[in-house]
């Protein structure tokens, strides 16, 4: 079985949890975007052969589930995908003994549920690897591809600003914990009453003291992007949260990703949507479909970092 190579710093990572994007260091964090820009460019080929990864989805999911289980495909690895309506999880047995169980049966699993502490205590009882799939609370991989995709525009990533416009959720909870870390600049501009949680914005902003980043919360939107080089928004309801589609609909009004924000930011702007989109909602169709979007990049790099993320967890010394 192949190992990494030329990634030292990845070296701690085997037979970790990813639970949340603050789970990673600086250089951690940098060499998984570098390891996923050479595994996309076939500069580096990694043996997972006779490896599974089990999938423990509660919520519905294209993108996750389809870059997951290539991603272990390319890899020589296989996934095996728990549904919890199919299997006894969905009958009440008690995540100790699911865990405990799975374990004997697969190498690593990418948990996708509501609550962080479902996640946590699948990682508490578990003896392999734990991955948060997406979590009310966060969506690391998520955010592993979307700075990867920055850095295909840019390159160096230290001192860029990437504004994020929509509701303070889990998308933009790791966005904020993740380019700490990366050396970005990340604003999160949401109407009053959305702002991301407050421990999570604490903990980025002690992550981006140490790495020279600037993280800040504004109230409107054009501020929130003035010369931003990323442009990022996602849908105004997540899953869960539909019966207030409605009534977050009238409070974001002005919010809307569109060309005239797109003209406030950096000439060299890119914008980003961890789709599903909404066109005419939070992003207009003409900057989803326009010359400045890398959204399909973006989900494409989900691919190439969750097979990073996988290769580090699972390689061997």
């Amino acid at each position: 079985m192949a190992a990494i190579s030329g990634f030292p710093a990845l070296a701690d990572l085997r037979g970790r949890d990813l639970l949340s994007s603050a789970d990673l260091n600086a250089a951690q964090t940098k060499a998984l975007l570098d390891l996923a820009a050479d595994l996309k460019a076939g500069r580096q080929r990694i043996d997972l052969q006779g490896r599974t990864l089990g999938l423990i989805f509660s919520k519905a999911s294209t993108r996750t589930r389809v870059s997951f289980t290539v991603a272990m495909a390319r890899l020589g690895g296989q996934t095996i995908d728990l549904n919890p309506q199919v299997s006894q999880v969905g009958r009440g047995e008690p995540v100790a003994d699911t865990a405990r169980v799975l374990s004997r049966y697969v190498d690593a699993l990418a948990i996708r549920t509501f609550a962080q502490s479902e996640l946590e205590e699948y990682a508490h009882w578990a003896s392999i690897p734990v991955i948060n799939a997406l979590t009310d609370l966060e969506h690391p991989c998520q955010a592993l591809a979307d700075y990867l995709t920055l850095k295909e525009a840019f390159g160096d990533l230290s001192g860029l600003t990437l504004s994020y416009v929509g509701d303070g959720n889990n998308v933009a909870h790791s966005l904020l914990l993740c380019g700490a870390l990366l050396g970005v600049n990340v604003r999160i501009g949401c109407p009053e009453g959305y702002e991301p949680d407050a421990a999570v914005l604490e903990r980025a902003r002690e992550l981006g003291a140490a790495n020279g980043a600037a993280v800040e919360v504004l109230h409107e939107p054009v501020a929130a992007v003035r010369g931003a080089h990323a442009l990022y928004t996602d849908v105004w309801a997540s899953m869960g949260q539909e019966e207030e589609k409605a009534a977050r609909e009238r409070d974001f009004a002005g919010w809307c990703l569109d060309e005239t924000l797109i003209a406030e930011a950096d000439s060299r702007a890119i914008v980003l949507h961890c789709l599903p989109a909404y066109r005419g909602l939070e992003i207009s169709a003409g900057a989803i479909e326009g010359p400045s979007s890398r959204v399909f990049d973006q989900a494409e790099n989900r691919l190439h970092a969750q097979q990073a993320l996988l290769a580090a967890l699972l390689d061997t010394p």
